[in-house]
């Protein structure tokens, strides 16, 4: 008998929809299909590939409404936001067609007599991608479309929260113009997901998600010598400079750390603010918390939706109360919240943090903006570094040579300044220390999806 994947509804905790589940033996054969779907798709020209993942693209514009229906609710963000997530996957994915024939030509090196030298790059195969639920667009453009445009196939398996999301991207990607295949979804549990990654002919794997599953999926690729490429969250810190703009740096920072409900790898999760203008700032900051509506997230009122399990809400519920117990103060929030049977979390504002507290020291995931009061930008970047994760960090100040000084100290794959939690797709994703490891847009995205092949001709 065939299992079923059942997914709730994260605010009502209805079951929203049922989806069978592959067999190895079916992943094995969808795994065939690719292949020899690959092997026709490298030889095309990439002005065709180009050309087809433009036009496959088309399908979500004409499925936007369905597509954030989806979104909202599978995972829960309010369907006001919902729509953005796929203006965003266009941006990106037009970007990478736009930079792909440059990014993806041979490299000539200088003339040299009798000889004729280049570096190419050679498409990998069957790229397996791992998505996430919490930018379930966004979080799987970044590897499909430039696996695609570099002649691979992909396998791709989206989080269990969001199949939808997966079977979307089967559809427009599966088939362009006269090429089928392209793109297979599987719907698998953990321990198929290993077992694919070190028995079958797969030849590359991106994963998104927590730092404990990059480990695991380390160990099964580390049996085949492969090197995945691995986004594994962040604790992302901001720090307002006594010279910041106010008004805009609470606005911000606040939209940071509650969008999406806090479940944002690159979200706000602290900050840390000068002193000569912490009052004004966390006063700021607490009117413009005020002012979320949590409900229903398919209601056009709602612009905070509940978390995705109760298990998150009650995770980031236990730090807020650790810190409590050890001095901190809640302005704002702190609470666990019930609509319709889901489990929603307060967007919160905490005070008189400590640096060596949970709350300041690992992901929660949530709507949570900790506070914590500086003497200066060189104790800011110490505190900015002390952390275990490394993927954008951000400064609020008018002083763009504070602002340098800034991003050249601190440990993290990005660094904004006068902005948070976005998504450049001209400039390389990445981060450092337990963020994970390879890079994702820009050109640099095409690199972890190819191989160099160097070609080293003698004339005779």
């Amino acid at each position: 008998m065939q299992q079923t994947l059942k997914v709730k509804s994260p605010y009502n905790l209805e079951i929203i929809g049922e989806y069978p589940m592959d067999s190895f033996s079916s992943i094995q054969e969808k795994i065939s299909r690719l292949q020899h779907a690959q092997r026709k798709w490298k030889k095309t020209s990439l002005k065709t590939r180009v050309e087809g993942v433009r036009k496959a693209l088309d399908y979500f514009t004409q499925h936007k409404q369905q597509i954030a229906t989806d979104i909202s609710q599978q995972m829960g963000r309010p369907i006001s936001q919902s729509p953005g997530e796929i203006n965003g996957l266009l941006e990106r994915a037009n970007y990478l067609c736009d930079i792909a024939v440059e990014s993806l030509s041979p490299h000539l090196l200088p003339e040299k007599s009798g000889f004729e030298r280049s570096i190419e790059r050679e498409p990998l195969g069957v790229i397996f991608v791992i998505s996430a639920w919490n930018f379930p667009l966004l979080v799987t453009v970044n590897s499909v479309v430039p696996a695609l445009l570099a002649g691979n196939t992909v396998l791709l398996k989206h989080s269990s929260q969001t199949p939808a999301i997966g079977k979307h991207f089967e559809k427009a990607f599966q088939q362009i113009g006269d090429f089928t295949d392209l793109l297979q979804h599987v719907i698998i549990d953990h321990a198929t997901t290993g077992k694919l990654i070190e028995e079958l002919d797969i030849q590359h794997v991106v994963f998104t998600g927590s730092v404990s599953g990059g480990q695991q999926i380390l160990q099964h690729t580390a049996k085949k010598f492969m090197q995945p490429q691995l986004e594994l969250g962040g604790k992302d810190a901001a720090y307002v400079a006594e010279d910041a703009d106010i008004e805009a740096a609470a606005a911000t920072v606040v939209d940071g750390a509650m969008f999406n409900s806090g479940q944002s790898c690159c979200g706000i999760e602290r900050v840390y603010v000068h002193k000569k203008i912490y009052d004004q700032f966390v006063s700021r900051s607490q009117q413009i918390i005020a002012e979320y509506r949590l409900g229903d997230p398919l209601s056009e009122n709602t612009n905070l939706g509940p978390m995705v399990t109760e298990k998150a809400a009650r995770y980031a519920d236990s730090q807020v109360q650790a810190a409590v117990k050890l001095g901190a103060k809640v302005l704002i929030g702190g609470k666990i919240k019930q609509f319709s049977k889901g489990y929603f979390y307060e967007p919160t504002l905490v005070v008189d943090v400590k640096q060596n507290m949970e709350l300041m020291q690992e992901e929660n995931f949530a709507p949570i903006l900790p506070v914590l009061e500086v003497d200066s930008l060189e104790q800011a970047i110490g505190l900015v570094n002390d952390s275990r994760y490394g993927l954008t960090c951000a400064i609020f100040t008018k002083d763009l040579e504070k602002a340098k000084k800034f991003a050249a100290e601190v440990e993290t794959g990005t660094v904004f300044m006068n902005r948070c939690d976005y998504l450049d797709p001209a400039l390389a994703w990445t981060g450092v220390k337990d963020s994970g490891c390879g890079s994702a847009l820009s050109h640099l995205g095409f690199l972890s999806v190819t191989r160099a092949k160097s070609l080293h001709f003698k004339k005779v």
